[in-house]
């Protein structure tokens, strides 16, 4: 594998449309459907919305969103790499390139919901490693015992 790169993605590409048609069945797969709140492409479409892929050559890997909820907050979505690729670290180059990001746009707070399932313990995992803390409901979530909350301050 060379080295990937992340670019605005195009949410008409047939290959990121795969990625995220994975990533909504695991989605469902792992969680009840009310505790489901991966965006859809529509989802991803929306202005306040940034969407990324990760290629290597003609291979895309993953993806990555940044939602804006206010000036000085954003939330991170539709994190995921393809199944084939996982453990490979790119998950922390997507990680990374949305807080160097959101950074960027002067946000004071990066806030994300992932799953309580085993499923989702390796995205916790880097999530902590980064400095994300467990907080409670952002934005318009409410308490679900299906989800976990994080954020992480971003200082100068």
């Amino acid at each position: 594998m060379s080295t990937p790169e992340i670019a605005l993605g195009d949410l008409s590409d047939a290959r990121v449309l795969r990625l995220l048609e994975d990533h909504l069945a695991d989605m469902y797969a792992t969680s009840p459907p009310e505790s489901v709140h991966a965006l859809d492409v529509s989802g991803l479409q929306h202005p306040a919305v940034t969407f990324w892929a990760l290629a290597d050559g003609d291979a895309v890997l993953g993806c990555v969103a940044l939602k804006e909820l206010d000036p000085q907050h954003g939330e991170l979505k539709s994190m995921r790499t393809d199944a084939a690729v996982r453990g490979r670290g790119l998950g922390r180059l997507l990680l990374e390139h949305v807080l160097a990001e959101a950074r960027a746009r002067g946000y004071r707070r990066l806030s994300l919901e992932t799953g309580t399932q085993d499923f989702f313990l390796p995205a916790r995992s880097l999530y902590a490693r980064h400095g994300f803390v467990e907080t409670g409901p952002f934005a318009d979530y409410v308490l679900d015992p299906h989800s976990v909350f994080m954020t992480l301050e971003l200082v100068d």
